[in-house]
């Protein structure tokens, strides 16, 4: 864990007037749930904050307290560019090098404010960052925005609002706590969202019982015509181009939790959904006990993430990105042999 100062974020915090919350690329639901939760402390504290994110994300976490409020850069960009340039203080939510933060990387490196990184992600690019709150130990965000805030001030600042934020957050980064939270702190964290009086089965429904019929015929397309096991090598995949995304009307976020159903077959570590997108094929890695995807995203797909959650590229056909993918499997055939349990 990497943490300065508290007291000096307090400081910043009392002298900073306009605030903007940012988060990464492909926003899922603990940056979104982290930003919004964070903004509404901020707002209830008197500040004048605003939330920008680089691009669209699911309908899925669309509905969260303070959701029509956030800032899509691809689709509002001189405003977007007005706030952070005039922001005193500029938050780097649930991303740990500027990079991540896709179209907004060339603002945010030329912005005069201080940055302030709250995250969890592996190996953070401290150097480009005003204030680290860095924990690759906590399950989200989303529970560090919760520690964050109970330091700054106390559990009553924890309204209803923000404690829906918060647990879809935690909910969604642990895949319904399934993996990422063997900390007992996480659920302590939970218990304490709960005791606020939201509805966490309602919540629950909002987020994973919302598809649309393309989306659920995508995913039946998914595993019955696209799914390669490769048992010699504890893996699965399934490859979807964009003709296939296409024929269901693919909206963002439909391909969210596919790979995961790959992952569910016994016997196998590692599974991957290769998803065709304008100029690139996305990766999206999961694998089961210590093996690591975030290596293989890293090493070899310009990508990164989580032990057991990754992404990554590769500029160029869907057929060259399974070319690759399988040419690597032998490299790690051991380590996806060796998992214990897979």
């Amino acid at each position: 864990m990497k943490i300065n100062n508290i007291s000096e974020l307090q400081a910043m915090l009392e002298s900073s007037t306009n605030i903007v919350v940012t988060t990464h690329t492909n926003p899922d639901g603990d940056a979104i749930g982290s930003s919004l939760a964070l903004f509404h402390f901020l707002k209830d504290s008197g500040k004048n904050v605003n939330v920008v994110v680089p691009n669209k994300y699911p309908t899925f976490i669309s509905w969260m307290p303070g959701d029509d409020q956030i800032l899509v850069y691809e689709q509002e960009h001189k405003k977007s560019q007005s706030l952070i340039a005039e922001a005193d203080l500029i938050f780097c939510l649930d991303y740990n090098a500027i990079h991540r933060s896709g179209s907004l990387q060339d603002i945010l490196k030329v912005a005069e404010a201080p940055r302030i990184m709250i995250d969890h992600h592996p190996a953070p690019e401290t150097e480009a960052f005003s204030f680290v709150y860095s924990s690759t130990e906590t399950s989200s965000t989303s529970e560090l925005i919760y520690d964050f805030i109970i330091q700054v001030t106390d559990d009553q600042a924890i309204t209803k609002d923000i404690a829906t934020c918060l647990f879809v957050g935690i909910m969604t980064d642990t895949g319904s706590f399934s993996f990422a939270c063997n900390r007992p702190q996480t659920f302590e964290v939970t218990a304490a969202l709960i005791k606020t009086g939201i509805d966490i089965e309602w919540i629950h429904r909002k987020v994973y019982d919302t598809f649309s019929e393309d989306r659920l015929r995508l995913l039946g397309f998914a595993l019955s015509e696209k799914l390669v096991v490769r048992s010699e090598y504890a893996t699965a995949y399934i490859a979807l181009s964009k003709q296939d995304l296409d024929r269901f009307n693919y909206q963002v976020g439909d391909t969210e939790g596919i790979v995961n159903y790959a992952l569910s077959i016994e016997g196998i570590t590692m599974a991957i959904l290769l998803t065709e997108r304008r100029g690139r094929i996305r990766l999206s890695f999961r694998s089961k006990g210590d093996f690591s995807v975030n290596d293989i995203a890293r090493d070899h797909f310009q990508g990164g993430g989580h032990r057991n959650a990754a992404g990554g590229d590769v500029y160029d056909s869907l057929k060259k990105a399974i070319l690759k993918l399988d040419e690597l499997l032998p490299e790690y055939k051991d380590a996806l042999l060796s998992v214990k349990g897979a």
